[in-house]
This record gives C-alpha cells, sequence and structure tokens, in this order.
C-alpha cells in the first residue's frame, strides 16, 4: 500500500509539472504570435463573395495555429477505374446528357404520385401534410419578404422556381419515393415528371405535356429560366459571381458593406406583397372533413397512420412491417398486443418513438396500431 501511495504522489506530482510546463508554454505564446502577427490579419479582398480572406502565414491562420508537419508520402487513395468513374459520373445536365433511354405518359405519372408521393405532399402537388410544395406558386411571388406578420412568403415551387427541368428528374431517380428511392424505372420516372410538370403549367413548344422521352425533354423551357444571376455557367462563372458580389447595389444594400452599425438607408426592402387572391388567402390549418362515400380516410387511427405512420409502413422497403402484409403481422401478434403497443411508443431499432411524430399521445398510438393489426388481417 505504501509503495502504490509513492507511485500515485510522483505520478501526481509529475502530472502537475507538466501542466505548469504546458500553461506557461501557452502563457508565453502570445507575445511570440503577437511580434509576427503584422501579417497575420491583413485581409485580401479577393473572397467569392466580394468580401476578404487571410493568408496563412507565420505557423497561423488568423489567430489559430495550424499545423506545418510535412504531408510527403501521405497516400490519399488509388485513382478510379473507367468502370468506377462511369458509376459515379451520373449527372443529368441540361442539355440532356445523362437522360436515361424511356418514355413516360402523364397518366401514368399521376397513378404513381398518388400511389407513391401524396402521403407527403399532398394532392397534385398542392403541398399541406408537412412536406414541400411541389406545384402552384407565381414567379412574382419570389419577390416577396418576410418583413412583418401577414406578409406572403415566396412560393418556391417547381414552375414558379426551378430554372432546370434536368435536376427535377434527376431528384427523382437518385432520392425518391422517400421510402424506397432509386427504385424508379425510367419510364416511371419520365411519367412522374412529366405529371409534376404539367400540374406546374410547363409547356414543350406552347403545347401541354403529355408524354415525356429523352429527345423532347431537352426541348423544355422552365418559366424562371433567366431568373437566376449572376449567370454562373462557363468558364466565366466564377468571376461574373466575383463582379457581382463586388456591387453592393445588386443584393439590396444602397450604401458600402457594412457589418456593424448598418443604418436603415444602408438596406433596400423589395416590396411586393400579394394580396389580390380569389379565394383570399386563409390562416385556418383545419384539415378539411372527409367523406367516407369517396374513399376519404374512415376513421380518425387511419387519417393518424396516414399522417404520421405510412411513409415507412406503406411498404417494407424502409425495414418496417408493412400495413397488409398478413404474414409478418401474424407473427407480431403472437407476441401480445401490449408488446407491439409499447414497441410502438418506445422506439424498436430504427424506429424511434412514435414513429418521430411526438405529437401523438399513447392512446393515440394505440389507436393506430389496432387499425394497423386489423388492416393486415
Amino acid at each position: 500500500m505504501i509503495k502504490l501511495n509513492n507511485k500515485l504522489i510522483a505520478l501526481g506530482a509529475s502530472v502537475i509539472a507538466s501542466t505548469l510546463l504546458v500553461t506557461n508554454a501557452f502563457a508565453a505564446a502570445p507575445s511570440k504570435v503577437d511580434s509576427a502577427a503584422a501579417g497575420v490579419y491583413n485581409p485580401t479582398k479577393n473572397a467569392l463573395d466580394g468580401g476578404v480572406t487571410y493568408k496563412r502565414s507565420n505557423g497561423s491562420y488568423t489567430a489559430y495555429r495550424i499545423n506545418e508537419q510535412s504531408t510527403k508520402g501521405v497516400n490519399f487513395g488509388r485513382t478510379p477505374t473507367p468502370n468506377e468513374l462511369k458509376a459515379w459520373d451520373a449527372d443529368i445536365m441540361p442539355d440532356g446528357t445523362g437522360l436515361p433511354k424511356g418514355s413516360g405518359t402523364v397518366d401514368d405519372g399521376e397513378a404513381l404520385y398518388d400511389k407513391d408521393c401524396a402521403v407527403c405532399h399532398g394532392e397534385f402537388g398542392a403541398g399541406g401534410k408537412g412536406y414541400p410544395t411541389l406545384t402552384g406558386g407565381t414567379i412574382d411571388s419570389l419577390k416577396n419578404q418576410r418583413t412583418c406578420p401577414g406578409k406572403d412568403a415566396p412560393n418556391r415551387t417547381i414552375g414558379s422556381y426551378w430554372p432546370q427541368a434536368s435536376t427535377l428528374i434527376w431528384y427523382i431517380r437518385d432520392a425518391m419515393p422517400y421510402a424506397h428511392p432509386k427504385s424508379y424505372s425510367p419510364d416511371q420516372m419520365y411519367a412522374m415528371t412529366a405529371y409534376l410538370l404539367k400540374e406546374s403549367g410547363v409547356t414543350i413548344d406552347g403545347k401541354e405535356i403529355e408524354e415525356l422521352n429523352q429527345d423532347n425533354f431537352k426541348k423544355i423551357v422552365m418559366p424562371n429560366r433567366n431568373g437566376f444571376y449572376p449567370n454562373i455557367d462557363g468558364p466565366k462563372g466564377v468571376e461574373n459571381v466575383r463582379a457581382f458580389f463586388k456591387n453592393p447595389k445588386n443584393f439590396g444594400a444602397v450604401g458600402t458593406r457594412c457589418m456593424t452599425n448598418c443604418g436603415k438607408e444602408s438596406v433596400a426592402k423589395i416590396g411586393n406583397e400579394i394580396t389580390d387572391v380569389v379565394p383570399a388567402y386563409s390562416t385556418v390549418r383545419d384539415l378539411p372533413k372527409v367523406d367516407p362515400s369517396k374513399g376519404g380516410a374512415v376513421s380518425e387511427a387511419q387519417k393518424l397512420y396516414e399522417k404520421s405512420c405510412a411513409v415507412c409502413h406503406k411498404t417494407d422497403a424502409m425495414g418496417a412491417p408493412a400495413v397488409g402484409d398478413k404474414g409478418v403481422w401474424a407473427d407480431l401478434v403472437v407476441k401480445g398486443i401490449d408488446k407491439i403497443n409499447h414497441n410502438a411508443i418506445n422506439g424498436l431499432g430504427g424506429m424511434p418513438p412514435k414513429g418521430g411524430a411526438m405529437d401523438l399521445s399513447d392512446a393515440q398510438v394505440k389507436d393506430i396500431v389496432k387499425f394497423m393489426v386489423e388492416s393486415s388481417k
């Protein structure tokens, strides 16, 4: 015991001595930095947004020390093979590069949308279920600024905001549908894109879109195609951005650039509030009453399921038991309804408590579970 205590005392003394040495070393460091700081903070006005950058010098980047050790001999990996490059080079560009071969109709896209997308994005892409609104909106609304309550926000939708249709079909291919991304065939990709573009009022050569393929897709001109500036395309893109931001008037300022004590006269606000709409805007957030005779939800539990649970439980693609799969749910029911309710309320595996819908009460979750079980018999 005495030997152990001696070791602890010696160790404690060495730690204290080391701490003092390190503390003294850092305490002495500022004088060295200060003596060399003349060139550390000198900014260079060459930032892309018209601001400044700082050079790395004297072992520092502004007030922060940098590691100046040599990186010679560091292995950054190997050169990718042609096949790897081909697999990664999957961009779909505005000029049509990367478009798959295929075709899809608006009618097929509508059926696909109702099956896979309406649960999140609302009927016809009109939103209202917590996910982005895809259709509607006006280009004029993009000038709106929410400077006070009651003013309309910009409506950034496919038709009013997106400059290129290529990003739409590209995103659909790689990220949709939510529960099973990358599952659409080229024909389905074209069909979904055709439907969303038609619902957004986009035309081809002045005619409504009925079908899309790799040929007529290249003729699409989005309504807001020329609404973005500065021009970032081409070899002069970077310089165009740099020149744009160097002039404060381009982004609303009427005076010089400022970070502190900026007066009201330094910023010009754009006023373009839209009020003459029919019907008038409403702040009521109540969901419309559902008529069961028209195929709507027939119970409160089903409505809650569609709102909060169907995204994952509609199919088994997310690893969750799909509603309607009798075999899977029969195995779960054997364990007892109390066990299912407990897992639904407290979470299990990749599912968070209550599926992430923490505004649901325990009683509501149990009602949803009962609906899911009854729907899977």
